[in-house]
């Protein structure tokens, strides 16, 4: 037994994750078990009492029916902390959340996630690995992705950073190639090819969540970034970041870190960041929670589909700090935005990030709805061939910016705010922006000012040319000249009929 603790202690990943699951397990069964061991504590003393006085008759009965009794109890007691604790839970990832009526910052547009991963495939070139994660990285608006080597026993194979503008036509990318010799670990390996053992010999009773980690490029080196978590807490279990775990991808070092500047990405884990949004349906009281009267929803009604909450969006403001943001619905059957909720994805310390709930005035209509009012009034650019809506996400104050196009060439963009069926402007936009027209501009509204500017423009544009100058013929293309040709002959025709 000796022998066989030790080995068990020895196996630092295993006793972790035995010791993160018993956790758990102890966190939902401690009231029940406290009850059974005090019940058990009154018997054996009533029992060591009734031997005293001699009264030892009956005593089977009795045992039977308390023990009959404190199964009842006990039983009905599991089920209650059962749905009690979740909820305690929830109130224990709230301890930082902040509801407020303030504009939501203002954020920059981005890439739509699922573009981002449907260009990583053709740019791999002759790799042979499968693609395991693609990551959004706000620091060099670029779009990470790792992918693993094929076999058992082997860790990943290249690191593709790839830049997709939401304008422009730029897609620098950056390949950066594992040394399989000496880097050979990779998330869910098998053996000694497992980064998660390796994280545990080095800093044991942490933890991680694949989805979580990433890849950058440090010059030619591949680096696996795993944003790691602990427990706290005994009656009531939670999880709270605990650093990074920095694998560099040429000479096979693993260094754990709590320096968040030390990565381009994000370093709070994304998966204590949904755990925080969800736990907001716990903002009123148990009946409430239980009923689900109160809280948000991520919502989820199809129109974001491939990525529905925390998207990774940087602020305007020029500090270089990004959020995950998510719009959210209330619980229920509605699905119009009335909140957008926000975490900054780094985080100094062992606590919780900042969560906070932005409430909208006006609301918006469901991203479905958008969609549809997208295709209405704007039908001469979308949705032909492969084209279609993405993301509708929030850009800040109470706007949104849906982004068309298709998987491979970003074309336009949509801005709106407001419901559908209210007179809010919503603008068409070139994918870097540049104003094409609005559906409906406000008096006074900053689209009117932009359209009416556009149109003195266009107007200063005529009156400069004199009458009948059609400009340098060299500008002109084939087919605008056959048609200048056209138009010439027409109308030398019509005057020689007139006389």
């Amino acid at each position: 037994m000796i022998l066989a603790g030790l080995a068990l202690w020895y196996a630092s990943y295993y006793t972790t994750i035995m010791v993160w699951e018993l956790r758990k397990i102890v966190s939902w069964l401690a009231v029940p078990l406290l009850f059974a061991a005090l019940v058990t504590t009154v018997w054996q003393a009533v029992k060591q009492l009734r031997r005293r006085k001699g009264q030892d008759s009956g005593g089977s009965d009795a045992a039977a029916t308390v023990g009959c009794l404190g199964a009842v109890v006990g039983l009905c007691l599991a089920v209650a902390w059962l749905v009690y604790g979740a909820y305690l839970q929830d109130r224990a990832y709230m301890d930082d959340v902040r509801i407020v009526s303030e504009p939501v910052p203002e954020l920059a547009a981005r890439a739509p996630y699922v573009v981002g991963k449907a260009q990583a495939a053709p740019h791999l070139g002759d790799v042979t690995g499968e693609i395991s994660d693609i990551t959004y990285l706000p620091d060099s608006d670029k779009f990470a992705t790792l992918v693993e080597r094929r076999g058992w026993l082997a860790g990943y194979e290249v690191g593709l950073v790839q830049d997709i503008p939401l304008g422009g036509n730029s897609r620098n990318q950056q390949r950066c190639a594992f040394d399989v010799g000496v880097a050979d670990a990779r998330i869910g390996g098998w053996f000694d090819h497992n980064l998660g053992r390796k994280i545990s010999a080095e800093k044991r009773w942490v933890r991680f969540e694949a989805d979580d980690a990433y890849v950058t490029c440090s010059g030619d080196a591949p680096i696996v970034v795993v944003p790691l978590k602990h427990q706290t807490g005994i009656l009531v279990v939670t999880e709270r970041p605990a650093g990074l775990a920095l694998y560099d991808g040429r000479t096979g070092k693993l260094t754990i870190t709590t320096d968040t500047t030390a990565v381009p990405g994000p370093s709070y884990p994304l998966s204590i960041a949904a755990r925080q949004r969800e736990a907001t349906a716990a903002v009123g009281s148990f009946t409430d929670w239980w009923f689900e009267r109160s809280g948000w929803d991520a919502s989820e009604d199809g129109a974001n589909a491939g990525n529905e909450s925390e998207f990774t969006l940087q602020y305007r403001d020029g500090s270089g700090s990004s959020a995950y943001v998510t719009p959210l619905t209330p619980q229920g059957e509605a699905s119009s935005v009335v909140a957008v909720s926000t975490v900054p994805t780094r985080h100094r310390g062992g606590g919780l990030a900042p969560l906070t709930v932005h409430r909208l005035d006006p609301t918006w209509s469901s991203p479905k709805a958008l969609v549809a009012l997208i295709k209405a009034e704007y039908r001469d650019v979308c949705c032909y061939n492969d084209d279609m809506v993405f993301e509708v996400v929030p850009t800040g104050g109470s706007t949104w910016t849906a982004t068309i196009g298709s998987e491979q060439n970003i074309r336009y963009r949509v801005e709106g705010r407001g419901q559908v069926a209210g007179r809010e402007p919503t603008c068409l936009k070139a994918a870097d922006g540049a104003l094409i027209r609005c559906a409906y501009a406000a008096p006074g509204s900053p689209e009117e000012q932009e359209t009416k500017h556009q149109e003195e423009q266009k107007k200063k544009g005529e009156t400069g040319k004199a009458p009948g100058d059609v400009g340098d013929l060299g500008a002109y293309s084939a087919a605008e000249l056959a048609e200048l040709q056209r138009r010439v002959s027409e109308e030398v025709g019509r005057r020689l009929k007139g006389g």
